[in-house]
């Protein structure tokens, strides 16, 4: 492990790295003198620990904009004082521990080991972040965001979480149960110091052992509340404690859902084959060029395709001049008998052809072999997707 301390008291400086060195003469422990400004162009530390941050001098501000460009690393704070208004800027910055000066060596032991074994955990706990938007209202983004999330855990062993990131009008819970969600996001972005992995999935409506959906506010009001500081704060910790974490980002395009739609490692514009959605299709992709998102991050997602239909996906294909990555068919009785009853359409209606697709979708994205040969239409769907 690679360590940097920064301090501005030369004697503390001295003392903590010693300290550390004494630990384990195998770890990499560099000083940082002055204030901590920006990393030497050399450094990748595993941690930084900071001595003594100063509010007026700016620390704080300049450890977010460092936790920005370093996300991997953890930043560790020694802090003689601190009150509940420092430690929530301290979380926001991204500091993931905040200990007593002068530290006790068994308090700065134990919150190097915590790191350690997350650091050990990181390489076998990357959860795959996948994010659904509508290209127009209506597309049934929501359905198969909180369905394929639902396949996802039926299928194995994963952990799945489904956030619902369409702040003031989101509804995803109820597309996969009649329950009452006992926290929303606004109520972990309220208690955001809080924030750790028992906190995240406590705050979760538990559809399957394995997933669970943390819903968006009720009240359109308390959307405020969530930053997006908040969000790069829990899609940080989801990654390292779930397999997948799939997000229902609604349509709106906003400080929030940009922020996600950054870290997202694919994104599933969803739309329908008629002009209307391929027109705001067309938009919303020149909307993700501008953002500078690369082409193979972003997949097509074809909802309710009929096969009959005037426009087809190779005319979609020739619009876009980009690929469908999946076309989900048209079922409307059984979509929406899921949806009125709350219950997944892959429970109610195992034999429905968007039952097969979300389970072909699921095991695409986890990498499993296909279910059944590609000999019969779904075979045919897929190859033209």
């Amino acid at each position: 492990m690679q360590i940097t301390v920064n301090s501005r008291d030369e004697k503390s400086l001295a003392g903590i790295a010693a300290l550390l060195r004494s630990r384990n003469p195998a770890h990499q422990v560099d000083t940082l003198a002055g204030p901590l400004k920006r990393l030497p162009v050399a450094s990748s530390p595993d941690v930084v620990i900071v001595d003594q941050p100063s509010i007026e001098a700016g620390d704080l501000d300049n450890l977010e904009r460092l936790s920005n460009q370093h996300p991997r690393i953890a930043f560790i704070l020694l802090c003689r004082h601190h009150t509940p208004d420092f430690l929530l800027q301290a979380m926001r910055a991204g500091v993931r521990e905040v200990i007593d000066y002068p530290a006790p060596p068994g308090c700065l032991y134990q919150a190097i080991e915590r790191i350690e074994e997350k650091l050990q955990r990181r390489s076998h706990a990357n959860g795959k972040l996948l994010a659904f938007i509508s290209c127009k209202g209506g597309s049934g983004a929501t359905f198969l965001a909180t369905n394929l999330a639902y396949a996802l855990a039926a299928q194995g062993d994963s952990r799945v979480v489904l956030i619902d990131m369409n702040l003031q009008f989101g509804d995803a819970s109820l597309f996969v149960s009649d329950q009452k969600p006992l926290a929303t996001l606004a109520d972990v972005a309220q208690q955001i110091h809080r924030l750790d992995p028992s906190f995240l999935a406590s705050s979760m409506l538990n559809v399957l052992p394995n997933y669970g959906v943390l819903a968006a506010p009720d009240d359109p009001t308390l959307a405020n509340d969530v930053k997006p500081e908040h969000v790069d704060a829990i899609l940080r910790l989801a990654r390292q404690h779930y397999d997948f974490i799939v997000l229902d980002i609604g349509r709106s395009l906003d400080a929030i859902s940009i922020r996600a739609l950054d870290q997202a490692d694919m994104i599933f514009p969803v739309l329908q084959t008629t002009l209307p959605y391929i027109r705001d299709g067309k938009r919303l992709l020149d909307v993700f060029h501008s953002l500078d998102y690369p082409m193979e991050k972003i997949h097509l997602l074809v909802n309710r395709h009929d096969k009959g239909s005037e426009i087809s996906v190779y005319d979609l294909v020739t619009a876009y001049g980009s690929d469908v990555y999946m076309t989900v068919p048209n079922h409307y009785e059984a979509a929406a008998a899921s949806v009125n009853q709350g219950i997944p359409v892959l429970q109610l209606a195992p034999t429905s052809p968007i039952t097969r697709a979300l389970q072909e979708f699921a095991r695409r994205l986890s990498g499993a072999a296909p279910i059944a040969a590609q000999d019969g239409w779904l075979g045919r769907l897929l190859r033209r997707a």
